[in-house]
Protein backbone atom coordinates (compact mmCIF):
# COMPACT_ATOMS: atom_id res chain seq x y z
CA UNK A 1 0.00 0.00 0.00
CA UNK A 2 1.35 3.59 -0.53
CA UNK A 3 1.59 6.19 1.91
CA UNK A 4 0.97 9.18 -0.52
CA UNK A 5 -0.20 9.72 -3.89
CA UNK A 6 0.81 13.34 -4.74
CA UNK A 7 -0.28 15.08 -7.83
CA UNK A 8 1.47 17.93 -9.78
CA UNK A 9 5.13 17.66 -9.76
CA UNK A 10 6.28 21.51 -8.99
CA UNK A 11 7.81 22.85 -5.96
CA UNK A 12 4.65 21.95 -3.54
CA UNK A 13 4.72 18.66 -5.09
CA UNK A 14 8.29 17.98 -5.55
CA UNK A 15 9.00 19.30 -1.59
CA UNK A 16 6.52 17.17 -0.45
CA UNK A 17 7.45 14.25 -1.82
CA UNK A 18 11.36 14.34 -1.45
CA UNK A 19 10.18 15.17 2.47
CA UNK A 20 8.08 11.99 2.84
CA UNK A 21 10.84 9.94 0.60
CA UNK A 22 13.32 11.55 3.92
CA UNK A 23 10.74 9.16 6.53
CA UNK A 24 10.92 5.89 4.28
CA UNK A 25 7.43 6.41 2.96
CA UNK A 26 6.06 4.98 -0.21
CA UNK A 27 5.26 7.83 -2.46
CA UNK A 28 3.88 7.77 -5.95
CA UNK A 29 3.64 11.35 -8.03
CA UNK A 30 1.81 11.71 -10.65
CA UNK A 31 1.63 14.71 -12.98
CA UNK A 32 0.28 15.38 -16.13
CA UNK A 33 3.49 16.53 -18.34
CA UNK A 34 7.11 16.60 -17.77
CA UNK A 35 7.28 17.03 -14.20
CA UNK A 36 9.68 20.48 -14.97
CA UNK A 37 6.18 21.63 -16.91
CA UNK A 38 4.60 23.97 -13.58
CA UNK A 39 4.33 27.43 -12.14
CA UNK A 40 6.89 27.00 -9.94
CA UNK A 41 9.76 26.69 -13.15
CA UNK A 42 8.03 30.26 -14.31
CA UNK A 43 8.59 32.71 -10.31
CA UNK A 44 10.92 35.05 -10.80
CA UNK A 45 11.22 36.85 -8.07
CA UNK A 46 11.77 34.67 -4.55
CA UNK A 47 11.04 33.57 -1.56
CA UNK A 48 10.24 35.77 1.52
CA UNK A 49 11.72 34.69 4.89
CA UNK A 50 12.40 36.72 7.80
CA UNK A 51 16.32 36.36 7.59
CA UNK A 52 17.82 39.62 7.27
CA UNK A 53 19.97 41.08 9.91
CA UNK A 54 17.25 44.21 10.85
CA UNK A 55 14.46 41.73 9.80
CA UNK A 56 11.97 39.59 11.77
CA UNK A 57 9.06 37.35 11.87
CA UNK A 58 7.02 39.92 13.68
CA UNK A 59 7.96 42.27 10.76
CA UNK A 60 7.15 40.16 8.09
CA UNK A 61 3.64 38.56 9.86
CA UNK A 62 2.76 42.50 10.17
CA UNK A 63 3.13 43.36 6.40
CA UNK A 64 1.13 39.75 5.57
CA UNK A 65 -1.22 40.85 7.21
CA UNK A 66 -1.52 44.49 5.96
CA UNK A 67 -1.39 42.99 2.37
CA UNK A 68 -4.32 40.43 3.12
CA UNK A 69 -6.47 42.86 3.62
CA UNK A 70 -8.09 42.17 6.50
CA UNK A 71 -9.16 37.91 6.21
CA UNK A 72 -5.80 36.65 6.20
CA UNK A 73 -5.81 34.65 9.19
CA UNK A 74 -3.86 35.22 11.83
CA UNK A 75 -2.93 31.89 13.17
CA UNK A 76 -2.05 30.95 10.07
CA UNK A 77 0.02 34.02 9.03
CA UNK A 78 2.19 32.93 12.37
CA UNK A 79 2.77 29.75 11.51
CA UNK A 80 4.16 30.66 8.07
CA UNK A 81 6.17 33.89 9.14
CA UNK A 82 7.53 31.66 12.34
CA UNK A 83 8.45 28.73 10.43
CA UNK A 84 9.34 29.96 7.15
CA UNK A 85 13.20 30.87 8.32
CA UNK A 86 13.98 27.67 9.11
CA UNK A 87 12.37 25.51 6.12
CA UNK A 88 14.30 27.88 3.63
CA UNK A 89 16.93 26.93 5.06
CA UNK A 90 16.40 23.62 4.63
CA UNK A 91 16.06 24.43 1.18
CA UNK A 92 19.37 25.94 0.84
CA UNK A 93 21.05 22.87 2.37
CA UNK A 94 19.32 20.71 -0.34
CA UNK A 95 21.42 23.06 -2.99
CA UNK A 96 19.18 25.56 -3.66
CA UNK A 97 21.97 28.24 -5.05
CA UNK A 98 20.20 31.35 -4.00
CA UNK A 99 22.24 34.65 -4.81
CA UNK A 100 24.26 35.96 -2.17
CA UNK A 101 26.96 39.24 -1.93
CA UNK A 102 30.02 39.34 0.14
CA UNK A 103 29.83 35.51 1.03
CA UNK A 104 25.85 36.01 2.60
CA UNK A 105 22.52 35.28 1.32
CA UNK A 106 21.80 38.37 -0.82
CA UNK A 107 17.83 39.61 0.00
CA UNK A 108 15.71 42.10 -2.20
CA UNK A 109 12.88 44.32 -1.43
CA UNK A 110 9.50 43.82 -2.93
CA UNK A 111 6.22 45.67 -3.16
CA UNK A 112 4.43 45.90 0.49
CA UNK A 113 7.65 44.45 1.97
CA UNK A 114 9.32 46.49 5.08
CA UNK A 115 12.10 45.00 4.91
CA UNK A 116 14.41 43.41 2.82
CA UNK A 117 13.66 39.63 2.77
CA UNK A 118 12.95 38.51 -0.23
CA UNK A 119 15.90 35.50 -1.24
CA UNK A 120 16.49 34.00 -5.04
CA UNK A 121 18.76 32.43 -7.31
CA UNK A 122 20.30 33.48 -10.98
CA UNK A 123 19.14 36.89 -10.47
CA UNK A 124 15.27 36.31 -11.53
CA UNK A 125 15.59 32.54 -12.17
CA UNK A 126 14.28 31.75 -9.05
CA UNK A 127 11.82 29.06 -9.52
CA UNK A 128 13.63 27.41 -12.54
CA UNK A 129 16.41 27.04 -9.64
CA UNK A 130 14.22 25.38 -7.09
CA UNK A 131 12.67 23.04 -9.65
CA UNK A 132 15.92 22.24 -11.04
CA UNK A 133 17.41 21.37 -7.71
CA UNK A 134 14.21 19.45 -6.63
CA UNK A 135 13.64 17.40 -9.52
CA UNK A 136 17.60 16.20 -8.88
CA UNK A 137 16.68 15.57 -5.32
CA UNK A 138 13.48 13.83 -6.11
CA UNK A 139 15.39 11.53 -8.62
CA UNK A 140 17.77 10.25 -6.17
CA UNK A 141 14.81 8.89 -4.05
CA UNK A 142 12.62 5.78 -4.02
CA UNK A 143 9.51 8.17 -5.29
CA UNK A 144 7.46 6.54 -7.92
CA UNK A 145 7.35 9.80 -9.94
CA UNK A 146 4.76 9.02 -12.99
CA UNK A 147 4.84 12.04 -15.57
CA UNK A 148 2.17 12.30 -18.32
CA UNK A 149 -0.44 11.13 -16.13
CA UNK A 150 -3.88 13.02 -15.06
CA UNK A 151 -5.38 12.91 -12.11
CA UNK A 152 -9.06 12.64 -13.16
CA UNK A 153 -10.76 11.46 -10.20
CA UNK A 154 -10.76 11.65 -6.17
CA UNK A 155 -11.59 7.58 -5.31
CA UNK A 156 -14.03 7.87 -2.06
CA UNK A 157 -14.73 5.24 0.21
CA UNK A 158 -17.16 5.58 3.27
CA UNK A 159 -16.80 9.48 2.54
CA UNK A 160 -12.58 8.61 2.79
CA UNK A 161 -10.04 9.74 -0.17
CA UNK A 162 -8.23 6.38 -1.16
CA UNK A 163 -6.73 7.28 -4.25
CA UNK A 164 -7.01 8.73 -7.44
CA UNK A 165 -7.86 7.43 -11.35
CA UNK A 166 -5.73 8.33 -13.80
CA UNK A 167 -5.25 9.09 -17.33
CA UNK A 168 -2.70 8.03 -19.70
CA UNK A 169 -2.00 11.49 -21.58
CA UNK A 170 -0.03 9.66 -24.16
CA UNK A 171 -1.90 6.22 -24.60
CA UNK A 172 -5.09 6.86 -22.94
CA UNK A 173 -4.59 3.90 -21.15
CA UNK A 174 -6.87 4.79 -17.54
CA UNK A 175 -5.24 3.45 -14.51
CA UNK A 176 -6.30 3.47 -10.20
CA UNK A 177 -3.57 4.20 -7.26
CA UNK A 178 -3.90 4.02 -4.00
CA UNK A 179 -2.77 5.28 -1.01
CA UNK A 180 -3.55 6.16 2.91
CA UNK A 181 -3.38 9.73 1.62
CA UNK A 182 -3.76 12.20 -1.21
CA UNK A 183 -1.88 15.43 -1.16
CA UNK A 184 -3.12 17.89 -4.35
CA UNK A 185 -0.10 20.05 -5.18
CA UNK A 186 -1.26 20.84 -8.86
CA UNK A 187 -0.83 24.80 -8.87
CA UNK A 188 -3.39 27.36 -10.04
CA UNK A 189 -5.72 28.10 -12.67
CA UNK A 190 -4.46 31.28 -15.05
CA UNK A 191 -5.76 29.55 -18.19
CA UNK A 192 -9.15 31.29 -17.06
CA UNK A 193 -8.09 34.22 -18.51
CA UNK A 194 -7.18 35.80 -21.51
CA UNK A 195 -4.12 37.19 -20.35
CA UNK A 196 -1.70 35.19 -17.53
CA UNK A 197 1.57 34.99 -16.53
CA UNK A 198 0.67 31.08 -15.88
CA UNK A 199 2.11 27.71 -18.24
CA UNK A 200 -1.12 25.99 -20.25
CA UNK A 201 -0.69 23.25 -17.81
CA UNK A 202 -2.69 25.92 -15.08
CA UNK A 203 -6.04 24.78 -15.16
CA UNK A 204 -7.19 24.55 -12.27
CA UNK A 205 -6.95 20.49 -12.46
CA UNK A 206 -6.77 20.18 -8.36
CA UNK A 207 -9.37 22.68 -7.06
CA UNK A 208 -11.73 20.63 -9.07
CA UNK A 209 -10.82 17.69 -8.11
CA UNK A 210 -11.65 18.27 -4.36
CA UNK A 211 -14.79 20.10 -5.26
CA UNK A 212 -16.14 17.31 -6.99
CA UNK A 213 -14.81 15.16 -3.91
CA UNK A 214 -16.90 17.26 -1.92
CA UNK A 215 -13.87 19.39 -0.31
CA UNK A 216 -15.05 22.82 0.53
CA UNK A 217 -13.33 25.80 -1.91
CA UNK A 218 -12.69 29.42 -0.85
CA UNK A 219 -11.36 33.12 -1.78
CA UNK A 220 -11.69 32.36 -5.41
CA UNK A 221 -13.07 35.79 -5.92
CA UNK A 222 -9.57 36.67 -5.10
CA UNK A 223 -7.52 35.80 -8.10
CA UNK A 224 -4.24 38.04 -8.23
CA UNK A 225 -3.66 40.09 -11.56
CA UNK A 226 0.10 40.94 -11.66
CA UNK A 227 0.40 44.28 -12.79
CA UNK A 228 3.25 43.97 -15.06
CA UNK A 229 3.52 41.56 -17.75
CA UNK A 230 5.08 41.81 -21.09
CA UNK A 231 3.44 43.52 -23.70
CA UNK A 232 4.60 43.31 -26.90
CA UNK A 233 3.56 42.01 -30.31
CA UNK A 234 4.53 38.70 -30.68
CA UNK A 235 5.31 37.92 -27.36
CA UNK A 236 4.14 35.58 -24.80
CA UNK A 237 2.42 36.85 -21.16
CA UNK A 238 5.94 36.84 -19.85
CA UNK A 239 6.12 38.11 -16.38
CA UNK A 240 8.07 41.40 -15.67
CA UNK A 241 9.27 40.79 -11.96
CA UNK A 242 7.97 42.51 -9.17
CA UNK A 243 11.81 42.74 -7.93
CA UNK A 244 12.39 45.06 -10.91
CA UNK A 245 10.47 47.43 -9.19
CA UNK A 246 11.64 46.45 -5.66
CA UNK A 247 15.12 47.56 -7.50
CA UNK A 248 13.78 50.95 -8.22
CA UNK A 249 12.36 50.63 -11.60
CA UNK A 250 8.99 52.85 -11.87
CA UNK A 251 6.05 52.58 -13.83
CA UNK A 252 5.27 55.49 -17.14
CA UNK A 253 2.62 56.16 -19.15
CA UNK A 254 3.42 56.88 -22.98
CA UNK A 255 4.16 61.09 -21.71
CA UNK A 256 6.46 60.13 -19.65
CA UNK A 257 4.65 60.86 -16.17
CA UNK A 258 4.82 58.71 -12.76
CA UNK A 259 1.33 58.04 -12.53
CA UNK A 260 1.31 55.71 -9.73
CA UNK A 261 2.56 58.30 -7.28
CA UNK A 262 -0.45 59.77 -7.30
CA UNK A 263 -3.00 56.78 -6.44
CA UNK A 264 -0.59 55.88 -3.64
CA UNK A 265 2.14 56.49 -1.03
CA UNK A 266 4.35 53.32 -1.67
CA UNK A 267 3.80 54.38 -5.32
CA UNK A 268 5.22 51.18 -7.57
CA UNK A 269 5.71 49.60 -4.54
CA UNK A 270 1.87 49.67 -3.18
CA UNK A 271 0.41 45.99 -3.11
CA UNK A 272 0.03 44.35 -5.98
CA UNK A 273 -3.77 44.61 -6.32
CA UNK A 274 -3.01 48.51 -6.21
CA UNK A 275 -0.57 48.74 -8.78
CA UNK A 276 -2.81 46.22 -11.18
CA UNK A 277 -6.15 48.69 -10.95
CA UNK A 278 -3.85 51.38 -11.20
CA UNK A 279 -2.80 50.47 -14.44
CA UNK A 280 -5.79 49.50 -15.87
CA UNK A 281 -6.93 52.57 -14.68
CA UNK A 282 -4.20 54.52 -16.72
CA UNK A 283 -4.41 52.43 -19.80
CA UNK A 284 -8.56 52.81 -20.05
CA UNK A 285 -7.47 56.72 -19.73
CA UNK A 286 -4.98 57.42 -21.92
CA UNK A 287 -6.26 54.48 -24.45
CA UNK A 288 -3.49 52.56 -24.32
CA UNK A 289 -3.15 48.12 -24.59
CA UNK A 290 -0.03 48.88 -21.93
CA UNK A 291 2.21 51.61 -19.99
CA UNK A 292 5.90 51.53 -19.36
CA UNK A 293 8.22 50.26 -16.52
CA UNK A 294 11.33 52.04 -16.69
CA UNK A 295 15.15 51.08 -15.22
CA UNK A 296 17.29 53.43 -18.22
CA UNK A 297 18.00 55.15 -14.87
CA UNK A 298 19.34 52.33 -13.22
CA UNK A 299 23.25 50.93 -13.48
CA UNK A 300 23.20 49.09 -16.70
CA UNK A 301 25.14 46.16 -15.31
CA UNK A 302 23.33 45.87 -11.84
CA UNK A 303 19.75 45.64 -14.06
CA UNK A 304 21.77 42.87 -16.33
CA UNK A 305 23.21 41.11 -13.53
CA UNK A 306 19.43 40.88 -11.42
CA UNK A 307 17.55 40.38 -14.30
CA UNK A 308 19.30 38.33 -16.13
CA UNK A 309 16.05 36.59 -17.86
CA UNK A 310 14.23 39.68 -18.79
CA UNK A 311 16.52 40.91 -20.32
CA UNK A 312 17.14 37.89 -22.94
CA UNK A 313 13.57 37.75 -23.24
CA UNK A 314 13.02 41.52 -23.90
CA UNK A 315 16.29 41.40 -26.00
CA UNK A 316 14.47 38.55 -28.08
CA UNK A 317 12.12 40.61 -28.96
CA UNK A 318 14.17 43.79 -30.31
CA UNK A 319 14.24 45.14 -26.75
CA UNK A 320 17.36 46.77 -24.72
CA UNK A 321 15.78 47.33 -21.21
CA UNK A 322 19.05 49.22 -20.06
CA UNK A 323 18.37 51.87 -22.55
CA UNK A 324 14.35 51.48 -23.31
CA UNK A 325 11.32 51.06 -20.98
CA UNK A 326 9.60 47.93 -21.15
CA UNK A 327 6.05 47.77 -22.07
CA UNK A 328 3.85 45.79 -19.15
CA UNK A 329 -0.05 44.89 -18.54
CA UNK A 330 -1.52 43.55 -16.11
CA UNK A 331 -2.16 39.80 -16.37
CA UNK A 332 -3.94 36.93 -14.09
CA UNK A 333 -0.80 35.54 -12.11
CA UNK A 334 -1.79 33.75 -9.01
CA UNK A 335 -4.80 31.74 -7.51
CA UNK A 336 -5.31 33.08 -3.57
CA UNK A 337 -8.31 30.86 -3.09
CA UNK A 338 -8.62 27.15 -3.25
CA UNK A 339 -9.37 24.06 -1.34
CA UNK A 340 -9.98 24.86 2.35
CA UNK A 341 -7.18 23.36 4.85
CA UNK A 342 -6.49 23.18 8.55
CA UNK A 343 -2.90 24.24 9.50
CA UNK A 344 -1.64 20.72 9.18
CA UNK A 345 -2.81 20.71 5.58
CA UNK A 346 -5.99 18.54 5.62
CA UNK A 347 -8.84 19.18 4.02
CA UNK A 348 -12.83 18.67 5.18
CA UNK A 349 -12.28 14.74 3.01
CA UNK A 350 -10.59 12.24 5.24
CA UNK A 351 -7.13 11.78 3.65
CA UNK A 352 -7.09 14.43 0.97
CA UNK A 353 -4.48 16.97 1.30
CA UNK A 354 -3.47 20.37 -0.06
CA UNK A 355 -0.26 21.95 -0.44
CA UNK A 356 0.52 25.60 -2.23
CA UNK A 357 -1.61 27.33 -4.54
CA UNK A 358 -3.87 24.64 -4.94
CA UNK A 359 -4.71 25.54 -1.42
CA UNK A 360 -6.57 27.73 1.00
CA UNK A 361 -4.81 28.10 4.39
CA UNK A 362 -5.40 31.60 5.12
CA UNK A 363 -1.81 33.07 4.63
CA UNK A 364 -2.35 35.27 1.92
CA UNK A 365 -6.32 36.41 2.89
CA UNK A 366 -7.47 38.95 0.12
CA UNK A 367 -4.28 39.54 -1.84
CA UNK A 368 -1.06 37.25 -1.39
CA UNK A 369 2.23 39.23 -0.32
CA UNK A 370 4.76 39.17 -3.21
CA UNK A 371 7.05 35.77 -2.54
CA UNK A 372 5.11 34.58 0.08
CA UNK A 373 3.65 31.70 -2.46
CA UNK A 374 6.99 29.77 -2.46
CA UNK A 375 7.61 30.24 1.63
CA UNK A 376 3.90 28.60 2.12
CA UNK A 377 4.89 25.54 0.08
CA UNK A 378 7.76 24.91 2.15
CA UNK A 379 6.00 25.30 5.31
CA UNK A 380 2.98 23.53 5.15
CA UNK A 381 4.74 20.72 2.83
CA UNK A 382 6.75 19.91 6.38
CA UNK A 383 3.21 20.30 8.23
CA UNK A 384 1.27 18.01 6.11
CA UNK A 385 4.32 15.39 6.16
CA UNK A 386 4.15 15.65 9.75
CA UNK A 387 -0.34 16.09 10.27
CA UNK A 388 -1.42 13.53 12.38
CA UNK A 389 -4.57 11.25 11.97
CA UNK A 390 -7.57 13.01 12.28
CA UNK A 391 -10.43 15.67 10.70
CA UNK A 392 -9.92 18.69 9.67
CA UNK A 393 -9.49 21.33 12.76
CA UNK A 394 -12.08 24.00 13.46
CA UNK A 395 -11.34 26.88 11.50
CA UNK A 396 -9.86 29.65 13.09
CA UNK A 397 -11.21 32.58 10.51
CA UNK A 398 -14.85 33.22 10.65
CA UNK A 399 -16.67 31.83 7.51
CA UNK A 400 -19.80 30.79 5.85
CA UNK A 401 -20.63 27.77 3.87
CA UNK A 402 -22.54 28.17 0.77
CA UNK A 403 -24.06 25.62 -1.53
CA UNK A 404 -23.89 25.97 -5.12
CA UNK A 405 -27.03 24.81 -6.84
CA UNK A 406 -27.70 26.27 -10.56
CA UNK A 407 -29.84 25.56 -12.79
CA UNK A 408 -29.04 26.15 -16.92
CA UNK A 409 -30.24 28.99 -19.52
CA UNK A 410 -30.47 28.00 -22.85
CA UNK A 411 -27.78 30.08 -24.56
CA UNK A 412 -26.29 29.05 -28.13
CA UNK A 413 -22.53 30.30 -27.65
CA UNK A 414 -20.69 27.22 -28.40
CA UNK A 415 -18.27 26.69 -25.94
CA UNK A 416 -14.02 26.87 -26.80
CA UNK A 417 -11.72 27.73 -23.95
CA UNK A 418 -10.64 30.68 -25.98
CA UNK A 419 -14.62 31.70 -25.36
CA UNK A 420 -14.16 31.07 -21.55
CA UNK A 421 -10.77 32.95 -21.62
CA UNK A 422 -12.33 35.94 -23.22
CA UNK A 423 -15.73 35.84 -20.93
CA UNK A 424 -13.94 35.45 -17.79
CA UNK A 425 -11.12 38.49 -19.13
CA UNK A 426 -13.68 40.71 -19.77
CA UNK A 427 -16.82 39.99 -16.90
CA UNK A 428 -14.62 38.52 -13.82
CA UNK A 429 -11.46 40.64 -14.53
CA UNK A 430 -9.52 43.34 -12.53
CA UNK A 431 -12.97 45.49 -12.03
CA UNK A 432 -16.15 43.62 -11.49
CA UNK A 433 -19.96 44.43 -11.32
CA UNK A 434 -23.17 42.67 -10.88
CA UNK A 435 -24.36 42.91 -14.84
CA UNK A 436 -21.36 41.34 -15.57
CA UNK A 437 -20.93 38.83 -13.03
CA UNK A 438 -24.38 37.55 -13.51
CA UNK A 439 -24.55 37.34 -17.60
CA UNK A 440 -21.28 35.14 -17.47
CA UNK A 441 -22.49 33.00 -14.23
CA UNK A 442 -25.46 32.25 -16.70
CA UNK A 443 -23.49 31.24 -19.35
CA UNK A 444 -20.99 29.44 -17.72
CA UNK A 445 -23.54 26.96 -16.26
CA UNK A 446 -24.91 26.91 -20.06
CA UNK A 447 -22.00 25.62 -21.21
CA UNK A 448 -21.54 23.07 -17.85
CA UNK A 449 -24.89 21.56 -18.62
CA UNK A 450 -23.99 20.94 -22.27
CA UNK A 451 -20.66 19.39 -21.82
CA UNK A 452 -19.81 15.98 -22.61
CA UNK A 453 -17.79 13.22 -20.70
CA UNK A 454 -14.23 13.86 -20.96
CA UNK A 455 -11.90 11.17 -22.74
CA UNK A 456 -8.74 13.22 -23.49
CA UNK A 457 -6.75 15.63 -21.17
CA UNK A 458 -7.22 18.40 -22.84
CA UNK A 459 -11.56 17.68 -22.06
CA UNK A 460 -10.44 17.24 -18.95
CA UNK A 461 -8.71 20.61 -18.69
CA UNK A 462 -11.39 22.15 -19.90
CA UNK A 463 -14.02 20.75 -17.45
CA UNK A 464 -12.18 21.55 -14.76
CA UNK A 465 -11.73 25.06 -15.69
CA UNK A 466 -15.35 25.59 -16.17
CA UNK A 467 -16.09 24.19 -12.48
CA UNK A 468 -13.16 26.82 -11.50
CA UNK A 469 -14.52 29.89 -13.51
CA UNK A 470 -18.43 28.56 -11.91
CA UNK A 471 -16.80 29.07 -8.56
CA UNK A 472 -14.60 32.03 -9.04
CA UNK A 473 -17.55 33.89 -10.35
CA UNK A 474 -20.07 32.68 -8.19
CA UNK A 475 -18.05 33.90 -5.32
CA UNK A 476 -17.16 37.42 -6.89
CA UNK A 477 -21.10 38.08 -6.82
CA UNK A 478 -21.55 37.15 -3.35
CA UNK A 479 -18.87 39.59 -1.74
CA UNK A 480 -20.89 42.49 -2.52
CA UNK A 481 -17.43 44.84 -1.63
CA UNK A 482 -14.54 45.58 -2.74
CA UNK A 483 -11.30 43.83 -0.79
CA UNK A 484 -8.03 43.09 -1.72
CA UNK A 485 -7.45 41.64 -5.41
CA UNK A 486 -11.55 41.76 -5.52
CA UNK A 487 -12.70 45.00 -6.76
CA UNK A 488 -16.37 45.78 -7.35
CA UNK A 489 -17.69 48.89 -9.47
CA UNK A 490 -20.91 48.57 -7.48
CA UNK A 491 -19.75 48.24 -4.23
CA UNK A 492 -16.68 50.02 -4.06
CA UNK A 493 -16.15 50.13 -0.10
CA UNK A 494 -14.63 47.54 1.50
CA UNK A 495 -17.40 46.02 4.19
CA UNK A 496 -17.05 44.90 7.98
CA UNK A 497 -19.69 42.40 7.25
CA UNK A 498 -17.20 40.77 4.78
CA UNK A 499 -14.35 40.35 7.15
CA UNK A 500 -14.95 36.49 6.39
CA UNK A 501 -14.23 33.81 4.24
CA UNK A 502 -17.00 32.14 1.81
CA UNK A 503 -16.68 28.62 1.70
CA UNK A 504 -18.17 26.98 -1.55
CA UNK A 505 -19.56 23.33 -1.35
CA UNK A 506 -21.11 21.51 -4.03
CA UNK A 507 -25.45 21.56 -3.51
Amino acid sequence: MNDYIIVGSGIAGLYTAQLAAQHNLKVVLVTKEAVEECNTRYAQGGIAAAIGEHDSPELHIEDTLVAGAGISDPAAVRVLCEEGPARVHELINLGVPFDTHNGSIALTREAAHSERRILHAGGDATGAAIETTLAGVVANTNVDVRAWTLATEIMLENGQAVGVRTLDARTGERGEVRAKRIVLATGGAGQLFQATTNPTVATGDGVALAYRAGAGVSNMEFFQFHPTALRLPGAPGFLISEAVRGEGGVLRNAAGERFMLKLHPDAELAPRDVVARGIAAEMVSTDADHVYLDVTHLPADLVLLRFPTIAKVCRSHGLDITKEPIPVAPAAHYMTGGVVTDLHGRTSVPNLFAVGEVSMTGVHGANRLASNSLLEVLVWAKRVIEAPDGPIEAPTFPQTTQAITMAAEADETPFSRAALQRLMWRNVGIVREADGLGSALRQLVAWRDVQAEPSTVREYEDANLLIVATLLTYAALLREESRGAHARRDFSETREVWQRYLVLKQG
